[in-house]
């Protein structure tokens, strides 16, 4: 990544340049995470408006435009819904998504979006529920729209298999910077998975664009009578199309009574927490959900942590971050898994 913001100013110049708008940059304001590779900037304008870019250099340049591409169409697509505005769109160039690349670096520009009010740190039992219903209401409406979508390069499974040859080639203690007893762990969790997508046919599942990441810095609310409303959605690291389930983490960690906010763990104890049977619940009122995709969710939890934290962990935190949180995959989380009792999650979808 860039080491200095200068570095960063001159790509984010090049890339507006190349853009064509006649809107000249003022100044840059980074807003970037302290736990992310990728540098976010607020952009401002010599005419005081503004936009948001992402500059990144880690991974592939193609992804990154294909999940623009698709995020740009969902948000078209849900124009004429009740989520018309929620999602930030990315600025498009002669109708197209417009993406700068250099070769080293590449870059994509958003609308700044309109904040409302944060939901706490902690929720509710009662904002649990409403949190519950609004997102089960916007996945609906993503599986509405899905059809429209093109297909994506990567999957679930493809990631999955990348992943397990990555583990079983004899540098990967190095590569990963673990023990070999720890990559005998996440090889032997990958498999397993892998088994799993294949006994439940999962090819044949429904896929809608999913934006995995809930985090409560992520998005915001309007607070109505009878609780909240989602109002807008600016982040979409992790964004994909593929099972909604892999959206339920992130959404038990809001839910859970240690709230999310400054929680820079992946424990899966908040898959069980009572709230988190509240928001469930909640959700199945609105968008039923099967015994099969309860049984999944533990199968949902474990791809986010071998993918996202092993396999793409430096692309996402920084380096001593990433470190940390692979041994604790292997040495804490995975195990933790094991022991993980669903069965009050059942009852719900079962009765």
């Amino acid at each position: 990544m860039f080491e200095t913001p200068a570095n960063a100013s001159v790509v984010v110049q090049q890339a507006w340049d190349e853009y064509g708008d006649p809107r000249r940059i003022d100044h840059l304001e980074e807003v970037s995470t302290n736990v992310s590779t990728n540098r976010v900037f607020r952009v401002h304008f010599t005419d005081s408006s503004h936009a948001v870019v992402k500059v990144s250099s880690y991974g592939s340049y193609f992804l990154f435009a294909e999940d623009h591409d698709r995020l740009f169409r969902l948000h078209n697509q849900l124009q004429s819904t009740r989520w018309r505005g929620f999602l930030a769109q990315v600025l498009d160039k002669d109708g197209r998504p417009y993406t700068w690349y250099d070769g080293r670096c590449w870059a994509a520009f958003y609308s700044d979006v309109e904040r409302r009010e944060p939901l706490p740190r902690i929720l509710s039992e009662e904002q649990v529920g409403c949190f519950a219903r609004e997102i089960a209401h916007f996945h609906l409406s993503c599986a509405a729209v899905a059809p429209q979508l093109p297909h994506m390069s990567n999957s679930v499974k493809s990631d999955a298999i990348h992943l397990l040859d990555q583990l079983t080639n004899a540098f990967a203690p190095r590569n990963f910077s673990l023990h070999a007893e720890d990559i005998g762990v996440l090889w032997k969790s990958t498999h397993e998975f892998l088994e799993y997508l294949d006994r439940v046919h999962y090819d044949e599942w429904q896929k809608i664009p999913i934006l995995v990441d809930w985090n409560l810095g992520n998005f915001s609310v309007t607070p109505t009578n009878d609780g909240f409303r989602l109002f807008s959605r600016w982040d979409y690291d992790w964004f994909r199309v593929d099972s909604r389930l892999f959206d339920f983490y992130f959404l038990s960690r809001v839910s859970s009574r240690t709230g999310d906010r400054t929680q820079f763990n992946y424990s899966p104890h908040t898959l069980v927490e009572p709230r988190f049977l509240t928001f469930v619940r909640a959700y199945h009122e609105v968008n039923p959900l099967s015994e099969s995709d309860i049984r999944f969710l533990p199968y949902a939890y474990r791809f986010f942590i071998l993918n996202y934290v092993i396999r793409e962990g430096a692309r996402f935190f920084r380096p001593e971050l990433c470190t940390q949180f692979r041994r604790e995959v292997a040495r804490m989380y995975l195990p933790q898994l094991d022991q993980l009792d669903i069965a009050p999650l059942l009852k719900i979808v079962m009765t």
